[in-house]
């Protein structure tokens, strides 16, 4: 689990069986619809851990182990009298019988594990980057199926690539957990050729970073000592980004901070020094565990402009942020026994599971799913969504809850931003078979199964399907793997079929500021509250009436 007190955002749970094979994953803003699962009574992963219980058949007295990704005793030494309160304030459910044995697992061992054991590989080097852990925030592991994982490399909390990302999305006018606005903007600097400066040396297996670390205790920190570094961390790193821009903020509102040459350059300077730390950490990862093959994990992971300069082989899971701790720790307890292949995501809930009544579809009209119909929908310039099976655990969408177009102009990019009430100057990705993603963008071998990863554009892309080239002339890439998404497949079937190329915008199915869809339930309700043309839900294609919401 990723859980309270240490846990405050993105609480998470996963249920796997005796020998590591994952039953059910969630995350528990799906279930309470509060993003990242922020506030006070929101943050316990109780919604989604009784989710995983109930995809299961079973109930907590059935459960051996909770495996907790993080080491609470020792940031909070002395808050819980026994393991049984413990339990119950992390998860918000009562131990009354017997209580699961708690195993409390590292933060980075636990993104560590998540990433390792998801991936395809029998051997690799993991870089984990993120704010931080509890003593950390970089560290450098060498796993293997065949020994214990080792730790090989580690950086202290303050020199937190993490932190420095915050300071520059806290000086634009962003909250920390929305840095993908950040690297969105950073993508216009990239475009227009800036030179900005380079905030870390690289030089060698150490990173010195222009805002030195501060004094730490070599022994265990608490969550008060956690807390004043990263604010003084922060305010550091954001007073260094205002000194650079010659400004303490952006002079305009954030639908139009490209027009303010201050705040790209602040975007694309916190951009560049992940770009460079990273690059010069995965290399550094490589020498000292022996072997090619590298996983990245924490939150620093979702950045996929820095993954995708990185070379492969490369794996990253789709739930890299703090809510993979969840699977992390679990794995750490039970690891899956031989490599089974990169992990599915469609882990979540089943919108089969959840009927549609009258009441629900009313002033809808609902037919059943045609993928030809719906191609005829999408080449006349329609926007719709998708919310099939089991949903994907991360934050991309991937095809089982995702807003769909033909991104054929950069009108579609316009009016999809229109749609989910985003600022015009962020990007969207594209989705595509394997069979034609050679012809739009450079090949990523793992990246683009979990859409992690940037990738340059062709020239056929920039013909074809401009509303999801960025301006820096890369695209976030999800090749869908067959089997995988069925609506999805069929459609980008049917658009070959007709001639048309074979390539969708790809977006999250979610209005701004609230988590992807979970159940039908919610996809309807989402449906409703956007200006989208149509929606596939499970087998059915639902539109709206004449005047109807």
């Amino acid at each position: 689990m990723n859980a309270p007190p240490a846990g405050w955002h993105d609480a998470s749970a996963c249920l796997v069986d005796g020998s590591g094979n994952v039953i059910a994953y969630s995350e528990q803003e799906r279930h309470n619809r509060v993003r990242h699962a922020i506030g006070d009574g929101f943050n316990k992963p109780t919604a989604a851990a009784r989710f995983c219980l109930e995809q299961a058949g079973i109930t907590v007295d059935d459960l051996d182990t909770i495996a907790i990704g993080w080491d609470i005793d020792q940031m909070f030494p002395g808050f819980f009298a026994d393991e049984r309160e413990l339990a119950s304030h992390a998860t918000g459910f009562d131990f009354p019988g017997r209580l699961p044995e708690i195993v409390l697992v590292p933060h980075h061992r636990a993104h560590a594990a998540s990433a390792f054991y998801a991936s395809p590989f029998s051997e690799a080097g993991v870089l984990v980057v993120d704010g931080n852990g509890e003593n950390e925030s970089t560290t450098i592991w060498s796993f293997s199926y065949d020994r214990e994982p080792e730790r090989k490399y580690g950086l202290p909390r303050t020199a937190s690539l993490g932190y420095a990302y915050d300071g520059a999305s806290e000086w634009l006018g962003f909250h920390h957990l929305d840095a993908g606005r950040t690297m969105g903007l950073a993508a216009h600097g990239r475009a227009r050729g800036l030179v900005v400066e380079t905030l870390v040396d690289t030089d060698g297996d150490g990173l010195r970073l222009a805002i030195p670390p501060l004094p730490e205790n070599d022994g265990r920190a608490t969550i008060d000592e956690i807390g004043s570094h990263y604010g003084a961390t922060v305010t550091a790193w954001r007073e260094l980004y205002a000194k650079l821009a010659g400004a303490d903020r952006p002079t305009v509102p954030a639908d139009r901070l490209t027009e303010d040459p201050a705040a790209v350059l602040v975007a694309y300077t916190a951009q560049r020094l992940i770009e460079d730390a990273v690059t010069s950490l995965a290399a550094t990862a490589r020498r000292l565990t022996g072997v090619a093959e590298l996983c990245l994990a924490g939150g620093v992971a979702l950045n996929c402009s820095a993954n995708g300069l990185l070379p492969g082989p490369l794996f990253v899971p789709p739930v890299p942020h703090d809510a993979g701790v969840a699977l992390g720790a679990a794995w750490s307890v039970r690891p899956p026994r031989r490599p089974g292949g990169a992990i599915s995501p469609y882990l979540g809930e089943d919108v089969r599971a959840d009927g549609v009544g009258p009441t629900a579809a009313q002033g809808l009209v609902r037919t059943g799913f045609d993928p030809d119909r719906v191609t005829d929908l999408l080449l006349d310039g329609q926007v719709g969504a998708v919310a099939q099976g089991r949903a994907e655990v991360g934050p991309r969408a991937l095809c089982h809850r995702s807003i769909l177009a033909v991104p054929d102009t950069t009108a579609v990019h316009e009016r999809v931003n229109r749609i989910k009430h985003r600022e015009q100057w962020r990007p969207f990705a594209g989705v595509t078979s394997p069979q034609y993603a050679g012809t739009l963008w450079e090949r990523q071998e793992h990246l683009s199964r979990y859409m992690l990863g940037a990738a340059r554009v062709t020239d056929e892309a920039r013909r074809v399907a401009p509303g999801v080239v960025h301006v820096d002339g890369t695209t976030r890439p999800q090749v869908l793997a067959p089997g995988t998404a069925p609506a999805v497949e069929a459609v980008l079937a049917a658009l070959a079929g007709r001639g048309a190329p074979p390539v969708l915008l790809n977006t999250s199915f979610n209005d701004r500021g609230e988590p992807l869809v979970n159940s039908a339930a919610d996809a309807l309700a989402a449906f409703r509250s956007m200006d989208l043309d149509f929606l596939v839900l499970d087998d059915a294609l639902y539109r709206r009436t004449p005047g109807g919401r």
